[in-house]
Protein backbone atom coordinates (compact mmCIF):
# COMPACT_ATOMS: atom_id res chain seq x y z
CA UNK A 1 0.00 0.00 0.00
CA UNK A 2 1.20 3.49 -0.76
CA UNK A 3 0.93 6.65 1.33
CA UNK A 4 -0.33 10.14 0.57
CA UNK A 5 3.25 11.41 1.05
CA UNK A 6 4.35 9.11 -1.77
CA UNK A 7 1.49 10.36 -3.95
CA UNK A 8 2.44 13.99 -3.30
CA UNK A 9 6.05 13.18 -4.19
CA UNK A 10 4.97 11.43 -7.36
CA UNK A 11 2.78 14.38 -8.46
CA UNK A 12 5.57 16.86 -7.74
CA UNK A 13 8.06 14.92 -9.87
CA UNK A 14 5.45 14.50 -12.63
CA UNK A 15 4.83 18.26 -12.64
CA UNK A 16 8.47 19.32 -12.48
CA UNK A 17 9.96 16.52 -14.60
CA UNK A 18 12.98 16.89 -12.33
CA UNK A 19 13.74 15.26 -8.96
CA UNK A 20 15.78 18.19 -7.67
CA UNK A 21 13.11 20.80 -8.38
CA UNK A 22 10.39 18.50 -7.02
CA UNK A 23 12.36 17.97 -3.79
CA UNK A 24 12.81 21.72 -3.41
CA UNK A 25 9.07 22.25 -3.94
CA UNK A 26 8.37 19.72 -1.19
CA UNK A 27 11.00 21.22 1.17
CA UNK A 28 13.00 18.02 1.30
CA UNK A 29 16.20 16.62 -0.16
CA UNK A 30 16.41 14.53 -3.29
CA UNK A 31 17.48 11.10 -1.87
CA UNK A 32 14.38 10.57 0.33
CA UNK A 33 12.16 11.69 -2.56
CA UNK A 34 13.81 9.13 -4.84
CA UNK A 35 13.22 6.43 -2.22
CA UNK A 36 9.55 7.47 -1.97
CA UNK A 37 9.11 7.05 -5.71
CA UNK A 38 10.84 3.66 -5.66
CA UNK A 39 8.56 2.44 -2.85
CA UNK A 40 5.53 3.76 -4.73
CA UNK A 41 6.53 1.92 -7.90
CA UNK A 42 6.94 -1.31 -5.92
CA UNK A 43 3.50 -0.82 -4.31
CA UNK A 44 1.87 -0.08 -7.66
CA UNK A 45 3.74 -2.85 -9.43
CA UNK A 46 4.71 -0.74 -12.42
CA UNK A 47 7.46 1.65 -13.46
CA UNK A 48 6.05 5.19 -13.34
CA UNK A 49 9.02 7.22 -14.67
CA UNK A 50 11.68 6.83 -17.32
CA UNK A 51 14.71 8.72 -15.98
CA UNK A 52 18.32 9.31 -16.96
CA UNK A 53 20.87 12.00 -16.20
CA UNK A 54 19.19 14.54 -18.47
CA UNK A 55 15.41 14.11 -18.11
CA UNK A 56 12.51 12.49 -16.26
CA UNK A 57 9.45 11.38 -18.26
CA UNK A 58 6.25 9.61 -17.28
CA UNK A 59 5.73 6.10 -18.59
CA UNK A 60 2.28 5.26 -20.02
CA UNK A 61 1.49 3.60 -16.67
CA UNK A 62 2.72 6.71 -14.86
CA UNK A 63 0.55 9.01 -16.98
CA UNK A 64 -2.53 6.93 -16.19
CA UNK A 65 -1.62 6.75 -12.50
CA UNK A 66 -1.15 10.52 -12.34
CA UNK A 67 -4.85 11.11 -13.04
CA UNK A 68 -5.87 8.88 -10.15
CA UNK A 69 -3.18 10.27 -7.86
CA UNK A 70 -4.49 13.81 -8.34
CA UNK A 71 -8.04 12.61 -7.66
CA UNK A 72 -7.02 10.79 -4.47
CA UNK A 73 -5.13 13.82 -3.17
CA UNK A 74 -8.06 16.10 -3.94
CA UNK A 75 -10.39 13.78 -2.04
CA UNK A 76 -8.01 13.63 0.91
CA UNK A 77 -7.79 17.41 1.04
CA UNK A 78 -11.57 17.92 0.80
CA UNK A 79 -12.60 15.13 3.19
CA UNK A 80 -12.08 17.05 6.48
CA UNK A 81 -14.04 20.03 5.18
CA UNK A 82 -16.83 17.73 3.98
CA UNK A 83 -16.95 16.03 7.38
CA UNK A 84 -17.21 19.39 9.11
CA UNK A 85 -20.01 20.53 6.79
CA UNK A 86 -21.94 17.28 7.28
CA UNK A 87 -21.56 17.59 11.04
CA UNK A 88 -22.86 21.16 10.84
CA UNK A 89 -25.72 20.08 8.56
CA UNK A 90 -24.76 22.18 5.53
CA UNK A 91 -23.89 19.05 3.52
CA UNK A 92 -25.18 15.50 3.52
CA UNK A 93 -28.43 13.88 2.43
CA UNK A 94 -32.05 14.75 3.19
CA UNK A 95 -34.68 12.22 2.10
CA UNK A 96 -38.05 13.86 1.41
CA UNK A 97 -41.39 12.11 1.05
CA UNK A 98 -44.27 13.90 -0.64
CA UNK A 99 -47.84 13.25 -1.67
CA UNK A 100 -48.86 13.70 -5.29
CA UNK A 101 -50.99 16.76 -4.47
CA UNK A 102 -48.13 18.40 -2.55
CA UNK A 103 -46.04 18.19 -5.72
CA UNK A 104 -48.46 20.59 -7.40
CA UNK A 105 -48.64 23.04 -4.50
CA UNK A 106 -45.33 23.16 -2.62
CA UNK A 107 -42.58 20.78 -3.71
CA UNK A 108 -41.06 22.82 -6.59
CA UNK A 109 -40.76 25.99 -4.48
CA UNK A 110 -39.36 24.05 -1.53
CA UNK A 111 -36.68 22.42 -3.70
CA UNK A 112 -35.70 25.72 -5.29
CA UNK A 113 -35.22 27.30 -1.88
CA UNK A 114 -33.16 24.42 -0.48
CA UNK A 115 -30.91 24.26 -3.53
CA UNK A 116 -30.36 28.01 -3.30
CA UNK A 117 -29.57 28.11 0.43
CA UNK A 118 -28.01 24.65 0.94
CA UNK A 119 -26.44 23.77 -2.44
CA UNK A 120 -24.30 20.95 -1.01
CA UNK A 121 -27.29 18.96 0.23
CA UNK A 122 -28.25 15.84 -1.71
CA UNK A 123 -32.07 15.78 -1.85
CA UNK A 124 -33.65 12.35 -2.41
CA UNK A 125 -37.36 12.40 -3.32
CA UNK A 126 -40.00 9.70 -2.85
CA UNK A 127 -43.66 10.04 -3.84
CA UNK A 128 -45.63 8.34 -1.06
CA UNK A 129 -49.08 8.59 0.48
CA UNK A 130 -49.20 9.95 4.03
CA UNK A 131 -49.40 6.54 5.68
CA UNK A 132 -46.23 5.40 3.91
CA UNK A 133 -44.44 8.62 4.84
CA UNK A 134 -45.26 8.15 8.52
CA UNK A 135 -43.80 4.64 8.44
CA UNK A 136 -40.70 5.94 6.63
CA UNK A 137 -40.15 8.78 9.08
CA UNK A 138 -40.57 6.53 12.11
CA UNK A 139 -38.09 4.01 10.64
CA UNK A 140 -35.66 6.85 9.74
CA UNK A 141 -35.89 5.92 6.09
CA UNK A 142 -37.14 9.47 5.45
CA UNK A 143 -36.03 12.75 7.02
CA UNK A 144 -38.90 15.01 5.97
CA UNK A 145 -42.46 14.49 4.80
CA UNK A 146 -44.98 16.65 2.98
CA UNK A 147 -48.10 14.97 4.26
CA UNK A 148 -51.62 15.30 5.63
CA UNK A 149 -53.00 14.64 9.08
CA UNK A 150 -53.69 12.90 11.33
CA UNK A 151 -50.37 11.84 12.88
CA UNK A 152 -48.88 11.16 16.30
CA UNK A 153 -47.60 14.49 17.61
CA UNK A 154 -45.49 12.73 20.24
CA UNK A 155 -43.51 10.97 17.50
CA UNK A 156 -43.46 13.67 14.85
CA UNK A 157 -42.62 17.33 14.79
CA UNK A 158 -44.81 19.27 12.42
CA UNK A 159 -45.47 22.61 10.81
CA UNK A 160 -48.31 23.66 8.52
CA UNK A 161 -46.45 24.69 5.39
CA UNK A 162 -49.35 25.35 2.99
CA UNK A 163 -53.09 26.02 3.07
CA UNK A 164 -55.45 26.15 0.13
CA UNK A 165 -59.10 26.17 -0.83
CA UNK A 166 -61.18 23.16 -1.79
CA UNK A 167 -62.61 23.20 -5.30
CA UNK A 168 -65.15 21.14 -7.19
CA UNK A 169 -63.97 19.63 -10.46
CA UNK A 170 -66.81 19.22 -12.99
CA UNK A 171 -66.84 18.07 -16.65
CA UNK A 172 -66.72 20.84 -19.26
CA UNK A 173 -70.36 20.26 -20.26
CA UNK A 174 -71.71 20.09 -16.70
CA UNK A 175 -74.72 22.26 -15.80
CA UNK A 176 -72.50 24.18 -13.31
CA UNK A 177 -69.52 24.67 -15.63
CA UNK A 178 -70.42 28.32 -16.24
CA UNK A 179 -71.44 29.03 -12.64
CA UNK A 180 -70.23 32.36 -11.29
CA UNK A 181 -68.81 32.41 -7.77
CA UNK A 182 -68.61 29.61 -5.21
CA UNK A 183 -70.90 26.59 -5.32
CA UNK A 184 -72.54 25.17 -2.21
CA UNK A 185 -73.14 21.65 -0.99
CA UNK A 186 -76.82 22.17 -1.85
CA UNK A 187 -75.88 22.96 -5.48
CA UNK A 188 -74.21 19.56 -5.70
CA UNK A 189 -76.90 17.41 -4.12
CA UNK A 190 -77.55 14.23 -6.08
CA UNK A 191 -74.44 14.55 -8.26
CA UNK A 192 -72.39 11.41 -9.02
CA UNK A 193 -69.16 11.77 -7.03
CA UNK A 194 -65.66 10.44 -7.61
CA UNK A 195 -64.60 10.12 -3.99
CA UNK A 196 -61.35 9.83 -2.08
CA UNK A 197 -60.50 6.43 -0.65
CA UNK A 198 -61.22 6.31 3.11
CA UNK A 199 -58.11 4.14 3.64
CA UNK A 200 -55.51 5.44 1.17
CA UNK A 201 -56.66 9.10 1.08
CA UNK A 202 -58.07 9.36 4.58
CA UNK A 203 -57.38 13.06 5.06
CA UNK A 204 -59.29 14.23 1.98
CA UNK A 205 -62.06 11.67 2.52
CA UNK A 206 -62.76 12.93 6.05
CA UNK A 207 -62.42 16.58 4.99
CA UNK A 208 -64.96 16.23 2.18
CA UNK A 209 -67.40 14.25 4.31
CA UNK A 210 -67.20 16.93 7.01
CA UNK A 211 -67.67 19.84 4.61
CA UNK A 212 -70.14 18.40 2.10
CA UNK A 213 -71.73 15.32 3.71
CA UNK A 214 -71.56 13.21 0.54
CA UNK A 215 -74.29 10.58 0.26
CA UNK A 216 -72.54 7.20 -0.16
CA UNK A 217 -75.24 6.25 -2.66
CA UNK A 218 -73.91 8.93 -5.00
CA UNK A 219 -70.29 7.70 -4.97
CA UNK A 220 -69.55 6.13 -8.37
CA UNK A 221 -65.80 5.60 -8.00
CA UNK A 222 -63.31 5.65 -5.11
CA UNK A 223 -59.65 6.46 -5.86
CA UNK A 224 -56.62 7.68 -3.93
CA UNK A 225 -54.83 10.00 -6.39
CA UNK A 226 -56.02 13.47 -7.39
CA UNK A 227 -54.70 13.06 -10.94
CA UNK A 228 -56.89 9.97 -11.41
CA UNK A 229 -59.87 11.94 -10.12
CA UNK A 230 -59.29 14.72 -12.62
CA UNK A 231 -59.02 12.27 -15.53
CA UNK A 232 -62.27 10.55 -14.53
CA UNK A 233 -63.98 13.93 -14.29
CA UNK A 234 -62.70 14.88 -17.74
CA UNK A 235 -64.29 11.67 -19.05
CA UNK A 236 -67.65 12.85 -17.70
CA UNK A 237 -67.95 10.15 -15.02
CA UNK A 238 -68.75 12.46 -12.12
CA UNK A 239 -67.60 15.42 -10.05
CA UNK A 240 -64.73 15.47 -7.53
CA UNK A 241 -63.54 17.57 -4.61
CA UNK A 242 -59.91 18.59 -5.07
CA UNK A 243 -57.41 21.13 -3.71
CA UNK A 244 -57.16 24.33 -5.72
CA UNK A 245 -53.50 23.65 -6.63
CA UNK A 246 -54.58 20.96 -9.13
CA UNK A 247 -55.32 23.83 -11.51
CA UNK A 248 -51.60 23.59 -12.36
CA UNK A 249 -52.24 20.24 -14.00
CA UNK A 250 -54.21 21.84 -16.82
CA UNK A 251 -56.39 18.78 -17.48
CA UNK A 252 -58.51 19.42 -20.56
CA UNK A 253 -62.27 19.10 -20.25
CA UNK A 254 -62.42 20.00 -16.53
CA UNK A 255 -63.75 23.14 -14.86
CA UNK A 256 -62.70 23.99 -11.31
CA UNK A 257 -65.25 25.82 -9.18
CA UNK A 258 -64.57 27.19 -5.68
CA UNK A 259 -66.54 25.41 -2.96
CA UNK A 260 -68.24 27.56 -0.33
CA UNK A 261 -66.81 26.59 3.07
CA UNK A 262 -66.82 28.23 6.50
CA UNK A 263 -63.03 28.14 6.51
CA UNK A 264 -61.67 29.76 3.30
CA UNK A 265 -58.62 27.45 3.04
CA UNK A 266 -59.49 24.18 4.78
CA UNK A 267 -56.85 22.03 3.02
CA UNK A 268 -53.68 21.88 5.14
CA UNK A 269 -50.32 20.38 4.19
CA UNK A 270 -47.84 19.60 6.96
CA UNK A 271 -44.06 19.43 6.98
CA UNK A 272 -43.28 16.40 9.18
CA UNK A 273 -40.13 14.98 10.76
CA UNK A 274 -39.27 12.41 13.39
CA UNK A 275 -38.60 14.12 16.71
CA UNK A 276 -35.71 11.73 17.41
CA UNK A 277 -33.98 12.26 14.05
CA UNK A 278 -30.18 12.51 14.31
CA UNK A 279 -29.58 13.88 10.82
CA UNK A 280 -27.77 17.23 11.36
CA UNK A 281 -28.90 18.46 7.94
CA UNK A 282 -32.53 18.26 9.04
CA UNK A 283 -32.17 21.19 11.44
CA UNK A 284 -30.53 23.28 8.72
CA UNK A 285 -33.47 22.59 6.42
CA UNK A 286 -36.09 23.38 9.07
CA UNK A 287 -34.34 26.62 9.98
CA UNK A 288 -34.56 27.78 6.36
CA UNK A 289 -38.18 26.87 5.71
CA UNK A 290 -40.65 29.77 5.69
CA UNK A 291 -43.71 29.48 7.88
CA UNK A 292 -45.83 28.80 4.80
CA UNK A 293 -45.44 28.63 1.03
Amino acid sequence: MFSFEQLRGFVAVADERHFGRAAERLSMTQPPLSRQIQKLERAVGARLFERDNRKVELTPAGAAFLVEARRLLALAESAPDLARRISAGSAGTVRIGFTAASAYAVLPDLLRQLRSELPDLDLVLSELVTRQQLHGLEAHELDLGLARGPFDRDLFGSRVIHREALHVAVPHDHRLAGHQGAVTAQDLRGEPVIMHSPERARYFHELVVRLVDVDPANVVHTVDQVLTMMLLVSAGLGIAFVPSSVSRLGIAGVHLLPLETLEPEPVALHLLWARDSRNPALRQVLDRMPKEF
